[in-house]
């Protein structure tokens, strides 16, 4: 018997060092999740290539379930469909907003300005990242989540397959060829929804629209609203695809990644779009506003 229980005292441990010690390991934790991301980015995009080349079946299958659904969710549950609600929406909503707004000081004729200006640089981009991060994505996640608690993906393995390209480099490589189709379509109907509500609903003179329209729209920056489209989408399947790939603890588990997954990639795409607009548009934002 110790001399500490002979002297009928007893002993407390000390939770100072455990708390210290978890307070020290959380960084650690993070970094080290970092590079768990950051590997798994590089083979996934590493592996899109020979997805693309060996895998065509499959990527032309996800280019079908990606663009317009699969099974009881084709035609109303696709990503073409869904994004274009959203960017209608979103037209309109900037149409009556802008027009409401730069009436009470007179100038409500500069509502085709704010299609041209934010519809291109904020607003579809914004709206596509969110679409797609909550249909494909979402489905991206909960598709491998499912695979690897069934143990398909070691099944992959075990036939001498490469989980990474098969799985993972065949949606990236979908995702992207969607993309540009998908965010075009978005472009258009936020365009055309804006110069709807506008014209016909709030009474502004086709002409009128249409002059600050094309005045304002810049080609230049409709490039670069592609290419943060783009860097959104790779970004968002990236995301989606790793919580998948490493989903763990049953059904529950996936339920979870795909939490996890959403909320980080929504995340990425309002830090995209902020990064991307001081990196191009700075603090003038390339655009002179006169008379």
């Amino acid at each position: 018997m110790s001399s500490s229980r002979a002297s009928g005292r007893s002993v407390v441990p000390s939770v100072l060092h455990p708390r210290l010690r978890r307070e020290i390991r959380r960084p650690i934790g993070v970094l080290g999740r970092l590079g768990d991301h950051a590997i798994f980015y590089a083979r996934a995009l590493r592996s899109v290539p020979h997805a693309a080349i060996h895998h065509r079946r499959e990527t032309i299958r996800l280019i079908a379930e990606t663009s317009m659904g699969a099974g009881n969710l084709a035609l109303i549950g696709g990503t073409v469909v869904i994004v274009g609600f959203l960017t209608l929406a979103t037209g309109s909503t900037l149409a009556v907003q802008g027009y409401s707004t730069l009436g009470d000081i007179g100038i409500e004729a500069l509502t085709g300005f704010l299609s041209a200006f934010i519809n291109v640089r904020i607003a579809a981009p914004v709206v596509v990242g969110i679409g797609l991060a909550a249909t494909f994505g979402a489905g991206a996640t909960a598709q491998l989540g499912a695979m690897r608690i069934n143990e398909e993906i070691d099944a992959l393995e075990s036939l001498g397959i490469n989980p990474v390209s098969y799985v993972v480099g065949t949606r990236i490589a979908a995702g992207m060829i969607v993309l540009a189709p998908l965010y075009a379509i978005a472009l258009i109907a936020s365009f055309a929804a804006c110069h709807f509500t506008t014209v016909v609903l709030l009474g502004q003179s086709t002409g009128l629209y249409s002059h600050y329209f094309s005045t304002f729209l810049n080609p230049l920056d409709l490039v670069w609203s592609f290419v943060q489209a783009f860097a959104m989408a790779l970004l968002i399947l990236l995301i989606h695809t790793y919580f998948g790939f490493f989903a763990s603890g049953g059904p529950a588990g996936v339920g979870i990644a795909v939490g996890d997954a959403v909320r980080t990639s929504l995340i990425a795409v309002v830090t995209v779009t902020l990064l991307v607009s001081l990196a191009i548009y700075g603090s003038n934002g390339n655009f002179n506003l006169s008379g």
